[in-house]
């Protein structure tokens, strides 16, 4: 019996979702037969069974084997849905127009970024004065396939020359390359084996970068703790490049910049992803030395500009929503610094250009901006478009106007030219995107999770949307590393709201949203709490008629793949369809590849302690897994080049899912060829990526079909 779905004319809209059911019989998915090896690890006197741990091998060719025939059921299940490829049009439309960044000078130049609509990657232009934009750098022809994306680029403080870092198929690992900026010509070798490093020039004479030594075994998946910090002279072979830093003691992210000025080295050291060592040089004297301005962990620290011997720093140093402090360089002591910009009730992020300082606080997550002198004195609060999220007020000191992006869940980013002066802005670029933002609305609810916290989230949705239970609803989520989830546009929401969709956003614990206690509320012994504050979002959804359990699906990448690995195992009744992509899905083990033991202040280690192992292992997706049960229709992804969060991860859970799954509800893993964690993934691999995951979706709530396209 159909249950239909009230639909909303929209003029711009091109699908809209029908043939809505309340149930679908799909019927059953022979996976690839995946072997179960005899691995047991003991953790404090326990037994624990790894199956499939043979599949962390990415270099053997079983795993090889496996990966082409679960792409192979994958696909073939994928290629039945009947409007994949509709989706995959549509999308294509929408993605695109042309696309700009906001400029920057380096010598003579104006340098942006451009993307004509559907290039696989960014351009990089130059323009001087009034004449045509030209070509700087196109990485699209790295590559035959557009899997080599540009990464970082560094100017010499005249512009004459610049390094820019290279990624190959989506790898963390990068080379660099250096060219005469006015030229084009390459300077010299190409530096190799680059990994979680900036590019940072001192003079017209060399530059600074970071780097681990090359592992033993799989350069993909093989661990690398030992980050040492750089200098690389013009002119010499890499192998007489200099160690500054990371010799003596390992540490495991260990990053490197000069001030503006050039004045001064800033080296920032850590073992996990918060807390940092801080250490500086006067580069005046080649004689100088290193010294320790801060020489542990416990707090956060990013020197941020520096003026004759004043240093300013940005910290949560008894400021858990950050502040900035300023020292003399010749009394670095802690004792001696003072508060310049002082912690506020909002969480603060701080930028430098045109002679002042600009302090963005997120407001339960919506940007506010305020403009400070170099005496600390705020000049004024900065009038943005809207309420969403502001990035940009950067600069070199001595410029006359910055740029800055304004963007909401249904506005795509403009950029606004600011007068620092008078601080009045004027737009600089809008995209024409063939979306009607006025068509969709945003709102912004605080729900109550299990422990009595107010969570805020953000529901984007076509207005007039009948709240009745049968609206197909994405909850997306991350909750950890003191990232915070603001409202942004992309065509790939925009096309999910085109459908009909609701899509929304939770700001759960673990992230950044109210600062540190935020962050820490949600990591180790307390990372239920993230789990707990999606499910009560889910749940949330639900009891107000947004949506069901029957037309929910949950989302969520890196950090959250583990949301949503933990959420589906722990709660499988209430969603309809589940989707983690690039998860950390083995608790017990991810510590042991890549970088993975930094990612430790978050969630601790199986080897911390019995009490750590325990509650790891009572969470881990990949452990939780359990024999007849009625798990979501499932679509994990990952990439075959992932180096970050290793595709090991995927594999195992989709190999336990597929073992233990009772019923229909489908398990398939999509794993993409040549493409890494997702920075750098070529535009056409995104697009198909999303056509898959929302046709799989939809599919699996019920949805025969979708309405045929209309005229824009």
């Amino acid at each position: 019996m159909k249950n239909p779905i009230q639909l909303i004319v929209c003029i711009s809209a091109f699908l809209m979702i029908s043939g809505l059911h309340a149930q679908k019989t799909i019927a059953p998915v022979t996976y690839p037969e995946t072997t179960k090896g005899n691995t047991i690890d003991n953790y404090f006197g326990t037994e624990v069974p790894d199956p499939y741990r043979w599949l962390e091998d990415d270099r053997s060719e079983e795993t090889e084997n496996w990966v082409k025939a679960q792409n192979k059921v994958t696909q073939g299940y994928l290629s039945h849905i009947p409007y994949r490829d509709q989706i995959k049009d549509r999308m294509t439309k929408l993605w695109n127009y042309e696309k700009y960044s906001a400029p920057t000078s380096h010598g003579d130049y104006d340098y942006f970024y451009k993307n004509d609509g559907l290039q696989n990657q960014y351009v990089l232009y130059r323009q001087k004065g009034n004449q045509e934009a030209e070509v700087f750098l196109d990485p699209n022809t790295f590559s035959k396939d557009g899997t080599t994306s540009l990464s970082a680029v560094s100017f010499t403080k005249d512009g004459s020359k610049v390094a820019y870092s290279i990624s190959e198929g989506g790898s963390d690992w990068r080379k660099v390359i250096v060219i005469d900026a006015l030229s084009k010509e390459i300077v010299e070798d190409t530096i190799q084996d680059v990994k979680f490093s900036g590019l940072s020039w001192y003079k017209n004479e060399g530059f600074y970068y970071s780097s681990y030594d090359k592992p033993e075994g799989s350069e993909l998946s093989a661990k690398t703790d030992q980050h040492k910090l750089y200098y690389h002279k013009l002119g010499t072979p890499q192998s007489e490049d200099k160690v500054v830093f990371g010799l003596d003691t390992k540490r495991r992210y260990v990053f490197g910049y000069v001030t503006e000025d050039e004045k001064y080295l800033v080296v920032t050291a850590s073992n996990a992803t918060s807390g940092n060592e801080l250490y500086m040089k006067d580069l005046r004297n080649a004689k100088n030395e290193l010294i320790a301005v801060v020489d542990n962990y416990d707090n956060d620290y990013a020197v941020i500009h520096s003026k004759g011997e004043t240093i300013f720093v940005s910290t949560n140093l008894d400021a858990p929503n950050k502040k900035v402090i300023s020292f003399d360089f010749k009394k670095p002591e802690l004792s001696n610094w003072k508060d310049f910009i002082p912690e506020t009730d909002n969480v603060l992020s701080i930028s430098t250009g045109a002679g002042y300082f600009f302090t963005e606080y997120m407001v339960d997550a919506i940007s506010k901006v305020f403009q400070y002198d170099v005496k600390g004195t705020k000049i004024r609060e900065i009038k943005l478009p809207g309420i969403g999220s502001s990035s940009g007020f950067s600069g070199k000191m001595k410029d006359k106007k910055l740029y800055y992006s304004f963007t909401n869940y249904v506005s795509p980013p403009s950029i606004y030219e600011f007068n620092p002066s008078d601080g009045t802005s004027k737009l600089f670029k809008k995209p024409k995107v063939g979306f009607d933002s006025n068509a969709y609305e945003s709102k912004q609810v605080f729900y109550t999770s299990k422990d009595g916290t107010k969570v805020p989230m953000i529901i984007t949705f076509k207005k007039g949307t009948v709240l009745d239970g049968n609206n197909p609803t994405i909850l997306y989520g991350y909750g950890g590393f003191n990232i915070s989830l603001t409202p942004s546009f992309s065509i790939v929401t925009a096309t999910w709201l085109e459908m009909g969709g609701v899509y929304a956003v939770a700001n759960l614990r673990g992230g950044g949203e109210y600062g540190k206690a935020w962050h820490d509320a949600g990591t180790q012994l307390k990372k239920q709490n993230v789990f707990d504050d999606f499910i009560a979002a889910a749940e949330y959804l639900i009891t107000e008629k947004y949506t069901s359990s029957k037309f929910l699906a949950i989302r969520g990448g890196s950090n959250g793949g583990l949301l949503v690995g933990a959420t589906m195992t722990q709660r499988p009744d209430l969603m309809q369809v589940a989707l983690p992509a690039v998860g950390v899905l083995d608790m017990l083990r991810y510590h042991t590849f890549t970088a993975g033991a930094g990612w430790a202040y978050d969630y601790g280690t199986s080897e911390q302690s019995e009490e750590m192992y325990e509650y790891l292992r009572n969470y881990s997706p990949v452990h939780n897994v359990k024999n007849g049960t009625s798990y979501p229709a499932t679509l994990v992804t990952t990439g075959d080049h992932d180096d970050r969060v290793v595709p090991a991860h995927s594999f195992k859970f989709a190999a336990e899912l597929q073992d233990k799954q009772e019923g229909n509800n489908p398990v398939m893993i999509r794993i993409e060829t040549q493409a890494g964690h997702g920075a750098g993934t070529p535009v056409s691999k995104t697009i198909d990526q999303y056509a898959d995951i929302f046709s799989f979706t939809l599919f699996n709530m019920g949805i025969e079909e979708l309405d045929a396209p209309v005229k824009d």
